[in-house]
């Protein structure tokens, strides 16, 4: 018997040089023709499924068909302006070449994403351009796709249990440049308020407030970090650490919603923003102009995260780069300084 790859997805030609027919032959098995023999389909359903082959339809008809060019995006949730800035960059380049997309929110739910990974490749999609939800903690789906020859592109919250091509925002140095500000104005005990450390964005953050701090001269021990990334869980977990003796005299959020939680707590204590709290988020987008006073921020540009992941995804599709190829981007982040730091 010979067998394929173990390296390489399984195709049609593979199955029908196993068994010595037609790749026609085997389309009309895989699809229950009765032109083939009960016997002869199920052997060939059999041998597929060990080897974990599901035929792409919407990947072999690009070579013939224009018209059924269409990307499959997984956003974590919708109501994210981030995420709704980075959707928007994905379809307007992926007008550019002709494809549509077609977007599912997997509402930071592991076993949702999973499910529809599977209903993309099952509609046909040509790629996949992912973040990853908060609780997602296995990547067999990821890796079970690109086994398969189906391009993947992972945005912000990357999957680092798979060696696939990303496009994320410096938020390493994003975290670093606006916790010094704060410390340059004044500010000695910094709050992070974060999400869970197994997402790589969390790392970062909190990577660059540590070591912005020790860089000053500050021990991060002293300061309070906080598992906290919702303007509802700031405003339920900060009036707790406002009344503590050594209260923060500045708070770094993982995102503007936490920042701006973190705010109006504070300013609903009596303290003055940013005379005696200083606040700074991580997103610039439209709610941190319309807070008061206007938030403190570090813009992530979301729509050119949006546009290199379509780009990557488009060229690996099109044959400009290979499927395999892992390509790395990272995009600049920016401080933008406003009414609640000093």
């Amino acid at each position: 018997m010979i067998m394929p790859d173990s390296n390489a997805p399984i195709t049609m030609k593979d199955i029908a040089r196993e068994f010595g027919v037609s790749v026609a032959t085997v389309s009309r098995a895989l699809k229950g023709s009765p032109r083939i023999s009960e016997k002869r389909r199920n052997e060939i359903v059999a041998y597929a499924r060990e080897h974990d082959f599901s035929p792409n339809v919407m990947a072999e008809s690009l070579r013939g068909n224009k018209s059924m060019k269409i990307i499959g995006v997984i956003i974590p949730q919708f109501t994210h302006f981030y995420f709704s800035s980075i959707l928007s960059g994905i379809e307007d380049e992926a007008l550019k070449y002709g494809y549509r997309l077609l977007v599912a929110q997997s509402n930071e739910q592991y076993e949702r994403e999973v499910d529809t990974c599977n209903s993309f490749y099952e509609n046909k999609v040509c790629g996949i351009i992912v973040s990853q939800s908060k609780n997602t903690y296995k990547y067999d789906h990821f890796i079970s796709l690109m086994n398969k020859g189906l391009p993947l592109v992972f945005y912000d919250r990357i999957c680092t249990g798979v060696d696939a091509s990303r496009v994320v925002v410096d938020d390493y140095m994003g975290a670093y440049s606006a916790v010094e500000h704060m410390i340059n104005t004044g500010c000695r005990h910094i709050a992070f308020y974060g999400s869970s450390m197994k997402l790589e964005i969390s790392k970062n953050r909190y990577n660059g407030w540590h070591d912005a701090l020790l860089k000053h001269g500050i021990n991060p021990d002293d300061c309070v970090r906080m598992m906290c990334d919702n303007r509802e869980d700031a405003e339920r977990l900060t009036p707790a650490v406002l009344q503590a003796d050594n209260r923060p005299d500045a708070f770094f959020a993982i995102n503007d919603d936490t920042a701006i939680g973190i705010m109006y707590t504070a300013k609903h204590m009596g303290l003055r923003v940013p005379e005696d709290i200083s606040v700074c988020g991580f997103t610039n987008g439209q709610r941190a102009i319309a807070c008061d006073p206007m938030l403190t921020t570090v813009e992530q540009n979301g729509y050119k995260v949006g546009q290199q992941a379509a780009q990557i995804l488009i060229d690996k599709v099109e044959g400009r780069t290979p499927v395999g190829k892992v390509e790395k981007r990272v995009i600049r982040t920016r401080l933008v300084i406003r009414g609640t730091t000093r």
